[in-house]
């Protein structure tokens, strides 16, 4: 098969893009400024009325007494976990294999806070009660991701959540959400963020995955919680002497974005459902549980890449801006739906996927 352009220039170079919100480029930072008063006063280190006024809006969003922007995720989660290791004098907490912070921050934990997680079930599914039930009982806090990124954004049902929570205030152990995606998976369980936060002690959230910031994170729970996690974010450097851009962007996409999400969870069962129908082709889950999932494809990713090349030139749509490796006869790619979804047409969307499935049964 010939073609001149490399996958990620063919597909950079495409009119359409089914996933996301768009590029992350400086016009992100310019339309959040686009409005605001140019004599609005910054936040500084950590206080004034720009950081708390947005602070105040998502602790009650989040149904929680009170709430600290962080500059990063990886920063906030490592510093509740530590609160909550301190509190009871136990350095282990418990989490999923493929958690963020066992895979993505370089031993983070272990090396800056010297605490040593249990890794609860098995990589390829989800923690579920018996998990929690059966794990030692020295763990001063339960990490749970909703919904679980790593194998396709699943999420337990809802009945299994509130008995986990239920179990660890039972047993005093505190449990703590990485809710990168929260707003995301509000439409599937059908409830408020308010009502998924009351399971537990401590949320994260993001603004920059399904919401669509530049960056920044929130930290909620009960009012010690939080002014002891101000002097953590401190200690950690996240002090900045200013993060209003992140604030800024960060309110002006939430407002944006967070009622879309109704709207990007149907369109993303809609698209899995296209990519099931072409030969060798998966999806995990089979029908999505959020805006995103994972799509498997039963040729190694050399072999395809060539393909999916040949879809966006003669079609001008991009499918995936990147393909991994799963086995030395498999590759997959990772699916979120935003904003680019509905505009594209519906009819070319139809010939790229026919294309696409016209040149796997050839394989």
């Amino acid at each position: 098969m010939n073609t001149t352009k490399s996958f990620s220039q063919a597909f950079n170079d495409t009119t359409y893009k089914l996933g996301g919100n768009g590029k992350r480029n400086i016009q992100v930072l310019i339309d959040a400024l686009a409005n605001i008063d140019e004599n609005l006063a910054s936040d500084m280190y950590g206080k004034g009325k720009l950081i708390e006024d947005f602070q105040d809006q998502m602790a009650d969003y989040l149904g929680k007494d009170t709430a600290v922007f962080f500059p990063s995720g990886t920063m906030a989660q490592q510093i509740a976990l530590r609160i909550w290791c301190d509190r009871k004098g136990v350095k282990r907490v418990a989490y999923h294999p493929l958690c963020h912070l066992e895979i993505h921050e370089q031993d983070g934990l272990k090396e800056l806070h010297h605490i040593e997680p249990t890794l609860l079930a098995d990589k390829n599914r989800l923690i579920n009660l018996e998990d929690v039930q059966n794990m030692p009982k020295d763990i001063a806090c339960l990490l749970l991701e909703l919904p679980q990124r790593e194998i396709g954004g699943q999420l337990p049902d809802y009945a299994e959540l509130e008995a986990i929570s239920a179990y660890c205030r039972e047993q005093e152990i505190k449990l703590h959400l990485d809710g990168a995606r929260l707003f995301e998976i509000l439409p599937y369980y059908q409830k408020s963020a308010a009502e998924i936060c009351a399971l537990f002690d401590s949320i994260y959230v993001s603004f920059y995955k399904g919401i669509g910031g530049i960056a920044g994170a929130i930290l909620v729970g009960d009012k010690d919680f939080t002014e002891e996690s101000k002097v953590w974010k401190r200690r950690h450097g996240g002090d900045l002497i200013s993060l209003y851009p992140y604030i800024i962007s960060s309110e002006y996409y939430f407002k944006q974005r967070v009622n879309k999400m109704e709207q990007y969870y149907e369109e993303s069962k809609e698209l899995a459902a296209l990519y099931n129908q072409c030969h060798g082709v998966t999806t995990m889950p089979t029908e999505p549980v959020s805006n995103m999932f994972h799509v498997h494809f039963e040729i190694p990713k050399d072999q395809l890449e060539p393909i999916l090349t040949q879809v966006y030139e003669t079609t001008g749509v991009g499918l995936l801006p990147y393909l991994s490796n799963s086995s030395e006869s498999t590759c997959y790619s990772e699916v979120s739906i935003g904003d680019l979804y509905a505009e594209v047409p519906k009819d070319k969307v139809k010939i790229a996927f026919g294309r696409l499935d016209a040149e796997l049964n050839k394989m």
